[in-house]
C-alpha cells in the first residue's frame, strides 16, 4: 500500500514515494502501454512546440516561468474543482491555514471600504493586551496606508517572524484624533472551536474548521463543559454549519472523540491497495451523552466525514439541511524548494456503511428549514459539489442546492432550537416539535 498522508486539503507525501510506485510499471509495459506512451511524447512535443512560438512571437516577451505555471495550472484545473497547483507563496499560505498556528497579532479583521476593520481580537494575544477593539479601522501599517492593497495583502503584512514589531494607525469612533500602537508579533493559535453553555444543561460546541489544533480545542472544551454542568448537562450540540472542512487526520480524531469503536471513513484510490480504513479506539470523551450535530449547506469535506461516521454508528442526531458532497480526498505533493505544490485529488471517501457522499452530500435525520430574511433569500442557498463545473461523478442521483443561512441571533436559530428539544426529550418531526414521555437519552441516540 501506497504509504501517503492523505488528507482533504493538505498534507505532504515525499517524491520517493512517488517513484517506487510508478517505476515497476515500466518494466513490465505491453505492446499497448508502449503506444500509448508514444501518444503521450507525442503530445508533449505539441507542447513544447506551443510554448516555443509563444516565446518567440508572443506581442510582449513573456515570462518563461509564468507560461509554465499557467500550464500547470491549466493541466490540474481540467481535472476537478479540487485539483489546483500552488505556487510557492500560496503553498505557505496553505501550510499556516492548516497548522492554525503563525506569527501575528491575534486579530480577526475584514474589509470595509477599502480599509481594514477589527472583527474581534483574540484573547491573550498581543492585539487584545494592547486595547485593540472591535470596529476599530486599520488605516496604516508600518506608515504605509492600507488603502489600496487588499484583505490577503494586508493580513501578510501583518503576519511575521514572532518578537518583531509592527506600528498600527488606528481609527476609532468616539475618538476625535487616530490612534498609534506599536505591537510585538507572538505565537497564535487560531481558534477552531469554540464553546458556550446552552441554557443551564447543554453544551454547545461549534467548529469552524479542521486545522492541527482542532482536536485538541475539542478536548479542552468538552472537558470545561462537562466540568461546568456537572450533573445538569444533557448533552451536547456539535455545530458543523458552514464548516468548509480541513485536514482528514483532525476528521477522524474528532470523530473518534464521540465513539468507542468501528470504522469511522474510508478512502479508496484508483488502485485497490491504496484503500484505508480508519477506525475508532475505545474512549468517549463524553461518556455516553446524547449529541446533537448541526450541518447544512455549508458543511463540506471533513465535516462531512464526522457527521457520516456519527450518523452511520447511531451516535448522534443530525439536524438541519443537506450538506455541500465533497466526498473526494486531496493530497499535497511539494515539488521541492521554491517550487509550491500540487493540490492533487488521490481517493474517493466513504462513511462507515460504504455510502459516497460524492455530489449527494449527507441527509439530516431532522430536516430544519431556517426562516430567511427577504433581502437575503437569494444568497443563502449553497449549490453544492454536483454543480461545480469537473465534479468527480457520482453512482445514482447528483443532489444540488441545500439552504446554508445560519441566523445572527441564536433566539432565531430553528435548527439550534429543534436540537435544544431533542437533548430535553422533546420529540422533533417535519412539523414541529411534539412532547414525549420517554427520556432525554433516547432522542439522540
Amino acid at each position: 500500500m501506497r504509504k501517503t498522508s492523505v488528507i482533504l486539503l493538505s498534507a505532504a507525501t515525499g517524491a520517493a514515494l512517488t517513484l517506487f510506485v510508478t517505476q515497476p510499471r515500466s518494466v513490465l509495459m505491453g505492446s499497448s502501454a508502449r503506444a500509448a506512451t508514444s501518444d503521450t511524447y507525442r503530445q508533449l512535443n505539441l507542447f513544447g512546440d506551443v510554448f516555443e512560438r509563444v516565446r518567440s512571437d508572443y506581442v510582449e516577451k513573456p515570462d518563461d516561468s509564468k507560461l509554465v505555471e499557467s500550464a500547470i495550472s491549466g493541466m490540474l484545473a481540467g481535472l476537478d474543482p479540487h485539483s489546483s497547483y500552488m505556487d510557492a507563496k500560496s503553498f505557505r499560505d496553505m501550510q499556516v491555514q492548516t497548522r492554525g498556528e503563525f506569527g501575528g497579532l491575534g486579530i480577526e479583521v475584514t474589509m470595509e471600504d477599502g480599509l481594514i476593520k477589527v472583527v474581534s481580537p483574540i484573547d491573550d494575544t498581543p492585539a487584545s493586551k494592547a486595547g485593540i477593539m472591535a470596529n476599530d479601522i486599520i488605516t496604516n501599517l508600518d506608515d504605509e496606508a492600507v488603502q489600496g492593497l487588499t484583505l490577503n495583502q494586508a493580513v501578510e503584512k501583518m503576519r511575521g517572524p514572532v518578537n518583531t514589531k509592527i506600528r498600527l494607525k488606528i481609527v476609532r469612533k468616539g475618538q476625535d484624533n487616530p490612534i498609534d500602537v506599536t505591537l510585538v508579533r507572538d505565537n497564535i493559535r487560531v481558534r477552531s472551536v469554540r464553546a458556550r453553555t446552552e441554557g443551564d444543561d447543554i453544551g454547545y460546541i461549534r467548529i469552524t474548521t479542521f486545522n492541527e489544533q482542532t482536536t485538541e480545542g475539542l478536548k479542552r472544551e468538552i472537558g470545561n463543559l462537562s466540568t461546568q454542568l456537572g450533573d445538569k448537562l444533557k448533552g451536547f450540540i456539535i455545530d458543523l454549519r458552514n464548516n468548509p472542512g480541513g485536514l482528514l487526520e483532525e476528521a477522524v480524531t474528532v470523530s473518534d472523540a464521540f465513539l468507542e469503536r468501528g470504522e469511522i471513513v474510508s478512502t479508496r484510490g484508483r488502485n485497490a491497495e491504496e484503500t484505508q480504513r480508519r477506525a475508532a479506539h475505545a474512549g468517549d470523551l463524553t461518556k455516553g451523552k446524547p449529541v446533537i450535530v448541526l450541518i447544512n449547506g455549508g458543511s463540506a469535506s471533513a465535516s462531512e466525514i464526522v457527521a457520516g461516521a456519527l450518523q452511520d454508528h447511531k451516535r448522534a442526531t443530525l439536524v438541519g439541511t443537506r450538506s455541500f458532497g465533497k466526498g473526494s480526498v486531496q493530497t499535497i505533493i511539494p515539488l521541492g524548494s521554491g517550487n509550491g505544490a500540487l493540490r492533487l485529488t488521490t481517493a474517493r471517501y466513504f462513511t462507515p456503511s460504504g455510502k459516497s457522499i460524492q455530489a449527494k452530500g449527507i441527509v439530516p435525520d431532522i430536516e430544519v428549514l431556517q426562516d430567511v430574511p427577504d433581502e437575503l433569500k437569494s444568497r443563502t442557498d449553497t449549490k453544492g459539489e454536483a454543480s461545480l463545473r469537473g465534479h468527480l461523478k457520482s453512482e445514482g442521483d447528483e443532489k444540488t442546492g441545500s439552504q446554508s443561512y445560519v441566523p445572527p441571533d441564536a433566539k432565531d436559530d430553528k435548527a439550534l432550537r429543534t436540537a435544544a428539544d431533542l437533548l430535553h426529550g422533546i420529540k422533533a418531526t417535519a412539523t414541529g416539535p411534539t412532547t414525549t414521555d420517554k427520556p432525554a437519552n433516547k432522542a439522540a441516540n
